[in-house]
Parts: C-alpha cells; structure tokens; sequence
C-alpha cells in the first residue's frame, strides 16, 4: 500500500482532522516559545467538540500566548496561532493547516544539523505530519486526537533536544 503524501491528507481531510493538524504541528513548535505546554490543551479538548467552542477556545489560547515573552525565531510560531481561522470551514482550515505545516517542516529544517530537506529532523517531521493526519482521517472521537497528542508529544521531545544541542554549539 502506498502512502498519500502529505498535500493528499489535508486535501481529504474534514474540519476536525484540519484543526488537528495544524494545531499539531504548532504544539511541536511550542517549545521555541513557551515552556509552559498545556497552553494549547484547551483547543485540542475544543477539537473534540468540534464546532462548538472553537473561536472561544482559540482566543482564551491567543490571550495565552500574547502574554508570553519570546525572541525573533518564536515569531512565526506565535503568527500562527494568531492566524488560525476562528471559524470552523473546511477552505480556511486546510490553508491554516497548509501553512502550519510548512512553518514546522521549516523550524525542523533550520534546526537539522545536516540541513536540507533531507535530514533526520525534517524527515522526521514530515512523518509525524502524516501519520498524525492518517491516525485522524482513519479514526473517530477522542482516540484518533489521543494518538495525534502522543505523536506531538513525541515531537516536542525531539524538538527540545535540537534546541539544546544548539544552545550547547553556540556556547
């Protein structure tokens, strides 16, 4: 069986897995920042309730964020979330998830200490895309948005590390 790529997962995604995704890949961009990293818990819980809730959630998440002090490289990440659709539309979804998508794959990208497209962290990346919208498209309910959590998890740790080791090459 072969695998969609990426733009065929969010081109056949419905509005939950959007959301999902694209909140995904900024919660593993998180840790450029903030430390505190529940502050986007209440719009997965919002995920699961789909429609109701959303633009509230999205904007007791942005109050959040807007309160927290970050240097240049966290900008794009905070731009992001401040430019997710606070309707729930499956066009203005699918671009936001679009776009969160390729600023992850780039904060990976200039992260990578073999750089490219081609290194361990953006292929990594881009794998925890896929499979997080696969878990989503496959799955139902709260189990898929489970699964899609431990998988940002996941990638929160391995994005924490390259920041450490090149806090550590900068010394």
């Amino acid at each position: 069986m072969t695998s969609k790529s990426l733009k065929e997962l969010i081109a056949a995604a419905d509005e939950r897995a959007l959301a999902a995704s694209g909140l995904a890949c900024l919660d593993r961009c998180l840790p450029m920042l903030v430390d505190e990293m529940d502050v986007l818990r209440p719009l997965w819980s919002g995920i699961a309730a789909g429609e109701d809730g959303w633009a509230e959630r999205l904007a007791t998440a942005r109050a959040a964020l807007d309160s927290v002090r970050a240097d240049e490289a966290a900008a794009p990440v905070r731009r992001m979330i401040g430019a997710a659709p606070s309707e729930w539309v499956t066009g203005p979804l699918a671009e936001w998830a679009t776009a969160c998508s390729a600023l992850a794959l780039e904060v990976h990208r200039d992260l990578d200490p073999s750089g490219g497209d081609e290194g361990p962290l953006v292929a990594g990346e881009q794998r925890r895309q896929i499979q997080i919208l696969e878990i989503l498209l496959a799955t139902e309910g709260g189990a898929g948005l489970r699964r899609a959590m431990d998988l940002v998890t996941e990638g929160r740790r391995v994005l924490r590390a390259a920041l450490s080791r090149r806090a550590r090459a900068q010394s």
